[in-house]
């Protein structure tokens, strides 16, 4: 397995072994140890899967209490996946990355705590599963509006399906006041 900082070190892109041939393949999806081995050392308390069909935009959420961390993968299918740094006092504040993961290049992306998450499904549909550091918690759940110029995500394509929900969530620079500062090592 290969873990890879991104131009955000602290998000993670994972490449894991896979092993096939033409009876099919196998791979570890998760490995606490290994994973621990190589720095991403996170507990994780729930599982989440959600299917969604073409040019369906999920995001940017994140939560302000009970923060989670989220190891994303793409089961079947292709979605561009992006982490947005939202914590106050950080270097890479505001930033973003995004990733082409599906479900035959099998990456993975770590999203830790103090980013917005986010996705839109590129095939005609795609099971979307992602490990989570803490519980859902709906009380919490806030939101970033997914188009942000002062992020300026490059996202695929242009004609989304957004949920009224997400269309309502608020841009950064008003979200900025509330944000907790995160304690971010030099």
């Amino acid at each position: 397995m290969k873990m890879m900082p991104t131009r955000i070190p602290e998000v993670l892109l994972i490449e894991p072994d896979v092993f096939g041939d033409e009876r099919g393949l196998f791979m570890e999806s998760y490995h606490a140890r290994k994973y621990a081995e190589q720095g991403l050392d996170a507990t994780f308390v729930q599982d989440n899967h959600s299917r969604s069909g073409k040019g369906v935009l999920r995001g940017l959420h994140y939560q302000l209490e009970q923060p989670q961390g989220k190891l994303v993968r793409v089961m079947a299918g292709a979605v561009f996946d992006v982490a947005v740094d939202i914590r106050k006092g950080s270097p890479t504040f505001g930033q973003w990355v995004g990733f082409e993961l599906t479900g035959s290049n099998h990456l993975q992306l770590y999203v830790p705590p103090g980013f917005a998450h986010g996705f839109c499904v590129l095939s005609e549909s795609a099971d979307f599963l992602y490990k989570c550091t803490d519980f859902y918690a709906p009380q919490a759940e806030q939101g970033i509006r997914w188009h942000d110029p002062d992020i300026g995500i490059e996202w695929p394509g242009s004609d989304f399906r957004v949920s009224e929900k997400d269309e309502g969530t608020g841009w950064l620079k008003d979200m900025a006041a509330v944000l907790p500062v995160y304690q971010v090592d030099a």
